[in-house]
């Protein structure tokens, strides 16, 4: 039996997956690895602040791979469609 890696809660990541109007930032959030997350909304300024203070890495959208940006459903993908966007 193989050891699994430990998570490292200390590595956390941001994607940003999409700007709305008034300066609203969405993006990605995971704490130790990138494949689990949560989605988040930010002003502008509040989400430069998160970023520093969490000392994030940024990841950008080609950092995952095209099966599981594939297979990824999100919210802002169900609003987006019942919103007609």
């Amino acid at each position: 039996m193989g050891q699994e890696n430990p998570v490292d809660a200390s590595r956390k990541f941001v994607r940003v997956t999409g700007c709305r109007a008034r300066d609203l930032i969405e993006f990605d959030f995971a704490v130790g690895s990138p494949d689990l997350f949560v989605e988040l909304i930010l002003p502008e300024a509040a989400f430069a602040e998160f970023c520093r203070n969490n000392n994030v890495t940024i990841l950008h959208s080609g950092s995952v791979t095209d099966i599981h940006d594939a297979l990824t459903w999100r919210l802002r993908d169900a609003n987006h469609k019942a919103s007609g966007l």
